[in-house]
């Protein structure tokens, strides 16, 4: 009878571990994004390396203008370098390398390093901007309307690098408004 409770303590607190760390992870898009609705999920991987899953939200409905992009790491990887990465794909999509450049040095200087198994989130709220987030705890935030269209744009846009990626997080729903893509 003591070993039953002992495993059901266990399990108790695994439990609770398990679901705090996934209520930290998801906090800030479910606070963002009231009520959040996983809109699709799918991974990313390099040379057969998994980087990242990738969760994309919509408020409410698939027709929201309010979303969120949630990236879980499986590599550790330097502020900058998510940085740089993301400018040099905001270039592949058709972004100007000036302003592209400027993104990512407004990037570089509010993201974080990552480790194995920390998150980066990313909100847009219309008229607010796009807020970002490292493991539940906001980083800062970058305003304008033209940023959110070409920072999603690299998961998104149509001429991203990872089209497989973009099919599995738009799912069987449409992009954004912010896209201005007619959808069928």
């Amino acid at each position: 009878m003591k070993t039953l409770k002992f495993l059901l303590v266990v399990c108790a607190l695994n439990l609770s571990l398990f679901t705090s760390g996934f209520a930290r992870d998801l906090n800030p898009i479910e606070t963002g994004l009231n009520p959040a609705k996983l809109q699709g999920s799918g991974k990313l991987t390099w040379w057969g390396l998994h980087v990242y899953d990738a969760s994309f939200y919509r408020s409410g409905g698939f027709t929201s203008p309010e979303f969120a992009l949630h990236l879980k790491y499986y590599k550790s990887f330097s502020g900058a370098s998510i940085a740089n990465r993301s400018a040099d794909e905001l270039k592949k999509i058709g972004v100007p390398d000036t302003q592209a450049t400027l993104w990512g040095k407004e990037l570089s200087a509010l993201l974080p390093n990552v480790e194995s198994g920390q998150a980066l989130t990313a909100i847009y709220t219309p008229k607010q901007g796009t807020n970002f987030y490292h493991d539940g705890k906001q980083v800062g935030q970058i305003a304008g309307a033209e940023f959110p269209k070409a920072f999603f744009g690299i998961w998104l846009d149509p001429k991203t690098s990872a089209p497989q990626l973009r099919t599995e997080l738009l799912g069987q729903s449409c992009p954004p408004p912010l896209f201005n893509e007619v959808c069928k």
